[in-house]
C-alpha cells in the first residue's frame, strides 16, 4: 500500500525519545574452577615456600633374628619447594564528566568499571594458573617481571606424555616443561594416568577439562561395549542424555569440570586438599593520584601456586 501524500512519520519527527534499556548484558564467563576449588593460605614473602615427604617404600624383607643389632637409619630429610608470587592488577580511569551524566544500565561509570576489573582479572589469574605452560620466574634484578609457576610445571610423577615431550623433573619444581607432538584424549590413557596416580597415593576427585575436552569424555564408552552410551533418551521427560559428569573409575567417582580458560592440550586429575592460593597481597582497590579531570583506579593482587604434594594430582598431557 503506498503511503498519502502529506503523512506526518517518525522520520520526519523531532523530540522522540529513545528506547533504549536500563540493563547491560555481558554473558562473557566468570566461572574460574580452578582457583574456586582450591585451598587459600597466606605468603610472607616473594618466594613462598612450603615441604613435602614421603614414607620408605614398603618392602617384603623386613624380617630380623631374635636379639639383633638395633642400627640407627638416618631418615630422608624433607624436600623444600617454592613458588614465586606474581603481581596482577587492572586499572580503569573515568572522567568526571562521564561519571555525571545520566546513563543507561548503571549509576556511576567508575563503579561499573571496576566491577568489570575486577572479574577480568579473576580470569587473567585462572589463565596464569591452570592455562598457560609457565615456570618460575625469579628476582634476577630490580627490572625482573616476576612469574609464577603454572600448573604444567609441578605435575610430573602421574603424567602421561606425547612423544617429545618432557615432564618438569623430580618433585615438581616449578620448571616449564617442553609440549610434546598432540594425540587424541582416549579413556585408555586416562585410565592410565588414574592407576599411576593411586598407586602413588592419590585419592583424585575430580578431571578438570577444555570444553572440547569434555565433549570427547562424554564419548568414552566406559563399560558399556563398543556402542558407547553418551547418547541416550530418557523416555521419562523427553531428554537426549549426550554427556557425562563423573567418572567411576576403579577407585572411586570423580566429577568433571569443565574449564574455559585451560588449555585444550592438558586434562587434570586434581584433589583440591593439596593445592592452594598464597597470597602475598589479597585483592585491594586503590586510588591512583591523576592529574587528569577523571577518577583512575587500580585492583591489585600478589599471588602464587602452592602444590602442596605433586604426587596428589595427575595429568594427561599433550592433546589434539
Amino acid at each position: 500500500m503506498a503511503q498519502p501524500t502529506g503523512v506526518y512519520v517518525t522520520f520526519s519527527s523531532k523530540g522522540l525519545r529513545e528506547d533504549l534499556e536500563n540493563v547491560i548484558y555481558d554473558i562473557s564467563p566468570t566461572e574460574t574452577p580452578f582457583m574456586s576449588m582450591g585451598g587459600r593460605t597466606d605468603a610472607i614473602a616473594v618466594n613462598h615456600e612450603w615441604q613435602t615427604d614421603a614414607l620408605a617404600t614398603a618392602v617384603a624383607t623386613n624380617f630380623n633374628e631374635e636379639g639383633a643389632t638395633l642400627t640407627a637409619a638416618e631418615p630422608a630429610a624433607t624436600t623444600r619447594l617454592g613458588n614465586i608470587c606474581q603481581i596482577s592488577l587492572k586499572t580503569t580511569l573515568v572522567s568526571g564528566t562521564l561519571d555525571a551524566v545520566s546513563k543507561a544500565g548503571r549509576k556511576e561509570e567508575l563503579a561499573y568499571q571496576m566491577s568489570k576489573r575486577a572479574a577480568e582479572l579473576k580470569r587473567d589469574m585462572e589463565t596464569s594458573l591452570i592455562g598457560a605452560n609457565t615456570g618460575k620466574t625469579a628476582m634476577a634484578a630490580d627490572s625482573t617481571v616476576r612469574k609464577l609457576g603454572s600448573l604444567t610445571s609441578w605435575i610430573t610423577t602421574n603424567a602421561s606424555i606425547g612423544s617429545g615431550g618432557t615432564a618438569v623433573g623430580s618433585g615438581g619444581a616449578g620448571a616449564v616443561r617442553t609440549d610434546g607432538t598432540q594425540r587424541a584424549f582416549t579413556e585408555t590413557l586416562l585410565k592410565a594416568v588414574i592407576l599411576l596416580a593411586y598407586n602413588n597415593g592419590a585419592n583424585t576427585k575430580y578431571l578438570m577439562m577444555a570444553p572440547a575436552q569434555k565433549q570427547t569424555f562424554s564419548s568414552f564408552v566406559g563399560v558399556g561395549g563398543s556402542s558407547g552410551v553418551s547418547n541416550w533418551t530418557d523416555t521419562a521427560d523427553g531428554r537426549i542424555i549426550g554427556g557425562m559428569d563423573i567418572y567411576v573409575s576403579d577407585f572411586g567417582e570423580m566429577a568433571v569440570v569443565p574449564n574455559r580458560f585451560q588449555r585444550s592440550r592438558d586434562v587434570w586429575l586434581l584433589d583440591p586438599e593439596y593445592y592452594k592460593l598464597a597470597y602475598l597481597r589479597p585483592f585491594n582497590q586503590r586510588e591512583v593520584a591523576s592529574t587528569s579531570d577523571g577518577e583512575q583506579r587500580a585492583i591489585i593482587v600478589e599471588y602464587t601456586l602452592q602444590v602442596d604434594n605433586e604426587k596428589a594430582h595427575g595429568a594427561v598431557y599433550d592433546l589434539s
